[in-house]
């Protein structure tokens, strides 16, 4: 039996050259314009992310670590918010909707490779998070991923298929485990007190 032969030593870029400089031109912003913005100005990282073709609202809240490979596949709705140091790895479309939290050091990834052929081309799946959701902290979302509006995914959850609206998943893989219920905060309040 022969071992098949794997050699990446002369692998294309599956980029265009224009795509690779307009890599390299947000790389230069991202570093300083960007990253050494102060945290309060959220507008002012909106419009850097907007000025390179991400569909970012206006009230959008990018904090000054976090990492946006390609730009112009961003879409946030209003008050969504990327931590620092979270990494949004958007070779294809990364759509996050209006008030939800992804949290610090999660890792939104838009593409795998098909490690079946030897040269391992990349492939690019779209990943789509609903409005009023919580990606909680130190959590990866794999390419081709749809989660539904209101779902929290819990801390250091992995997610690799799609997940269901308004529920509370955990793990790896993560799956749901209650309904997400929102209460009220008179309700919260009162809970408060009785204890």
């Amino acid at each position: 039996m022969t071992t098949p032969k794997v050699d990446i030593s002369n692998v294309p870029s599956p980029h265009s050259s224009g795509h690779r400089l307009a890599r390299v031109l947000w790389g230069v912003v991202y570093a300083t314009l960007f990253r050494l913005s102060p945290k309060p100005m959220h507008g002012w990282r909106s419009f850097l992310l907007r000025s390179f073709g991400a569909k970012v609202s206006p009230r959008a809240r990018v904090y000054p670590r976090a990492r946006v490979w390609a730009p112009w596949n961003l879409t946030m709705g209003d008050f969504a918010t990327l931590a620092d140091d979270v990494d949004c790895y958007c070779v294809a479309p990364i759509t996050i909707g209006a008030h939800t939290v992804v949290s610090q050091y999660s890792y939104l990834c838009g593409a795998t490779h098909d490690f079946e052929l030897a040269k391992r081309p990349l492939v690019p799946m779209p990943i789509t998070i609903g409005a009023s959701c919580w990606i909680a902290a130190d959590v990866f979302v794999g390419p081709g991923v749809s989660i539904g509006e209101g779902t929290v995914v819990g801390a250091r959850s992995s997610v690799f298929g799609d997940l269901p609206a308004w529920k509370v998943c955990v793990g790896s893989p993560a799956k749901p485990v209650r309904d997400r219920v929102i209460r009220e905060e008179t309700e919260r309040r009162r809970d408060e007190e009785t204890q």
